[in-house]
């Protein structure tokens, strides 16, 4: 088969010399743009997992390139005048023009036919190829000709960045940050061979234009750097290779993902490679692993599949569907990775301390998890964890083991819950009359001596006409505030959580029928109850052709329901809830005002943000007004309405900052469900974002929820200092001792259980650790 490998990065190179290798009957050729044994660049890295995989591969090759790389374990952070250092981390840098001539040299031992100097605008210049392999860049011009085929999405990212080198030696991967009369700006720095080390500068653009850097010369630009980071550099100079770029040398990143990799031209299949078809920010270091990986696991296809020109469909057929998997997770934590630097001098820099700081930036790809850092540098982890509990209120003496973060107490007023873990509100669709009966103080109250610091009841409706359905439950007669009474008498009585209460009212989502009879189908006359009228901010239907219209609210309707919520929160006090909620989100009554995309009113509640926040802050004061002074409120909005013209987590921060200003604790950051229309992008820990951002931007504790599943989950979230509290939702129906059962699986066996069940604490405990070790045995 004849080959052409388009592009000698990584990428073709690589693929060249493993293809010749698995046939040597192939005529493979790679042709690429430059001279021979130059190239632009300083160092590239990779992590100790990829130079395994080309041990298998290549042993020749990775032995050479293991005898040239620098490897170290350590990441530093130079941060407010203090150095941190965790270990544990395994990567591997070479010089980039080190690397590629490797591979040049291997290609040609083993008969790869090398082409240089040579610019190639079309495939078609090679007919008779069978296959192509377009590894010809960011800025790929097999791509450009393709772009209906391989339909790439391309996204320019915000902040300016500038690749230099210097002489100075480190000895591990050092994030420096600097903080400037305009703004913040990092450095990534890290040795390559034993002479030069990679010192690549980033900054937002604001900053970058701010000190006159989109006007400045290259020489300009790299004197401006080591001014800024002279304290680091002491004396080092820094140097540049990337005069042959336009302008100053600052670059943008630009984001590649392409939805096909693969076409055939009629002659020859061309396969897009390497950052043609993908790229990964820097700030993970993954655009050379990937490139490799792309040339490993297409010769492994070629090598399952067949390598003859007629085996090619199948075999890039299964390539695409293999590696785009690997790929999108690498460059969804490349994009996680990436963006914590965009916004860091804005969300992090000023507002955490460098311990934390520190945390946040190791884990910001959301690859590393907090167990996964233990199980990197113990040491560090532990001295993290102490000076977490001791921010937590928990000073532990030497002799004395940490206490993960999840497990630390919590104060909010008069209220300290004794961990991080709170049950969220959960419909549970059996009330009668809006009566909670004893499925609800079964299930509230298992759900309490189940470890959770906080135990919401479900969202309760403030009148009968606020309900969801006929099933869900009300706080708006004697009746049930005996019920919920009970409830909270119980809780208290028998365990040592918190109850809470959230309060709201359905709007235009309510008269429907309970989740497993048709949710949000409206009632029937087949139902037990009729439909009732509905009110929102507008006329809507939330199912268009299926749900009853309602009707936008008057101002006597607005005192009306004002009046309910007072009147509920009064029985909340008086049922002794220690902690009250206001449902701001879900499309429901109050989130109808907020969000654009229900709120259609011309008067002073519609319009403009302010506007539309007007009446829930109306509603929150008087709530908070009612509500006893020495116990916290929360407030739960949809951060994102993941539907165009609707709410976004740049609206969700003023939200937050109006309802702070207006006096609540904290906010529960969740989003979507106020439209059908809505598009969310679904993931582990995919709304802790929302809570990250407001938590930072706009100063206020926040509450995360969505997918968060693991005791790992809620240890990273909460030690990053990403939110204050972790609301747990289905774990939480699986299994009620959620809490208990993830302090087992960690190792934390100072957490109390209830009495009663005291004697299955040491087993249980036992079992898990035999079972941890069972799997660590097998590998």
């Amino acid at each position: 088969m004849k080959v052409v490998c388009i592009g000698g990065g990584p990428a073709g190179l690589y693929f060249g010399l493993l293809m010749k290798q698995l046939n040597a009957d192939h005529e493979v050729t790679v042709v690429e743009r430059n001279r021979p044994y130059d190239t632009f660049g300083w160092g590239v890295v990779f992590s100790d997992a990829t130079m395994e995989t080309m041990r298998v591969w290549d042993r020749a090759t990775a032995d050479r390139i293991e005898s040239a790389f620098n490897h170290w374990d350590d990441i530093e952070l130079r941060f407010k005048g203090r150095v941190l250092r965790s270990g544990g981390h395994g990567f591997v840098g070479i010089g980039r023009k080190k690397l590629l001539n490797i591979l040049q040299a291997r290609c040609e031992e083993v008969g790869v036919r090398l082409e240089f100097d040579r610019e190639v605008a079309s495939e078609l210049e090679f007919p008779d190829a069978d296959l192509i392999v377009a590894a010809d860049g960011i800025s790929s011009k097999i791509r450009g000709r393709h772009r209906d085929v391989f339909a790439p999405d391309l996204v320019t990212r915000p902040n300016r960045y500038i690749w230099l080198g210097t002489e100075k030696l480190y000895d591990a991967f050092t994030f420096d940050f600097v903080e400037t009369e305009h703004g913040w700006l990092q450095a990534h720095i890290y040795k390559f061979d034993d002479n030069t080390s990679t010192f690549i500068v980033e900054a937002p653009e604001n900053v970058w234009r701010a000190h006159g850097l989109d006007q400045a010369t290259p020489d300009e630009s790299v004197a401006f750097c080591e001014r800024v980071f002279a304290d680091n550099l002491r004396g080092a100079k820094l140097m540049t290779n990337s005069r042959h770029l336009p302008g100053s040398g600052w670059q943008n990143f630009q984001r590649v993902k392409c939805e096909r990799w693969w076409l055939h031209n009629g002659n020859s299949h061309v396969v897009l490679m390497g950052d043609a078809v993908h790229t990964a920010h820097f700030a993970i270091g993954s655009g050379t692993k990937l490139a490799l990986e792309d040339a490993i696991e297409l010769v492994r296809q070629l090598g399952e599949h067949g390598d003859t020109p007629a085996d090619l469909p199948d075999v890039l057929t299964h390539y695409q569907e293999i590696r785009s998997i690997d790929a999108l997770r690498l460059q969804n934590a490349a994009w996680n990775a990436m963006e914590w630097f965009e916004v860091c001098g804005e969300r992090y820099c000023d507002q955490l301390e460098p311990e934390q700081f520190m945390y946040s930036m190791l884990t910001r790809s959301q690859r590393i998890s907090h167990e996964n850092l233990r199980l990197r540098d113990k040491t560090w982890l532990e001295n993290y964890e102490r000076w977490f509990d001791a921010r937590a209120g928990m000073a532990r003496s030497a002799e004395e083991p940490s206490v993960p973060p999840m497990f630390t107490p919590y104060t909010v007023r008069s209220v300290t819950l004794k961990n991080r873990v709170i049950v969220s509100p959960m419909a549970q669709y059996s009330a009668v009359d809006g009566v909670p009966g004893d499925f609800h103080l079964v299930h509230l109250g298992a759900r309490a001596q189940g470890g959770a610091g906080l135990v919401f009841a479900e969202m309760t409706c403030v009148s009968a006409t606020g309900r969801i359905t006929p099933g869900c439950p009300g706080l708006y007669t004697d009746e049930q505030q005996r019920a919920w009474q009970r409830i909270a008498d119980w809780v208290h009585a028998n365990t040592d959580a918190k109850i809470g209460m959230q309060l709201g009212h359905s709007g235009a989502k309510g008269s429907t029928r309970r989740m497993w009879d048709g949710i949000d189908q409206p009632l029937t006359a087949d139902d037990d109850e009729p439909n009732w009228p509905l009110i929102s901010a507008s006329p809507q239907q939330y199912l268009d052709g299926q749900s009853q219209w309602s009707r936008a609210m008057t101002r006597a309707d607005m005192d009306g329901v004002t009046a309910q919520f007072v009147a509920a929160t009064h029985r909340a006090a008086e049922a002794g809830f220690d902690w009250l909620e206001l449902h701001c989100a879900h499309g429901y009554l109050l989130s109808s005002f907020i969000s654009p995309l229900t709120n259609r009113r011309t008067d002073e509640y519609g319009g403009s943000l302010p506007n539309r926040l007007r009446y829930p802050l109306e509603v929150f004061a008087a709530v908070r007004a009612a509500w006893p002074a020495e116990l916290p409120m929360s407030v739960r909005i949809s951060a994102h309405d993941w539907a165009e013209g609707g709410i976004t987590p740049v609206d969700a921060v003023e939200i937050a900052r109006w309802f702070k200003q207006a006096g609540a604790d904290l906010i529960d950051c969740s989003s979507g469900q106020v439209t059908k229309l809505e598009q969310p992008t679904f993931g582990r820990m995919w709304q802790t974002p929302f809570a990250d951002r407001v938590r930072q931007e706009a100063g206020i504790a926040t509450i995360a929820v969505g997918a968060i599943s693991e005791a790992d989950h809620v240890n990273s979230i909460v030690a990053a200092g990403r939110a204050d509290l972790c609301a747990i939702a289905r774990p939480h129906l699986a299994n009620p001792s959620w809490t208990l059962t993830e302090a087992a699986r960690i190792g934390y066996t100072e957490i109390g259980w209830p009495k009663q069940y005291s004697a299955g604490k040491r087993q249980f405990e036992a079992n898990i650790q035999r079972q941890q070790a069972a799997a660590a045995a097998k590998g």
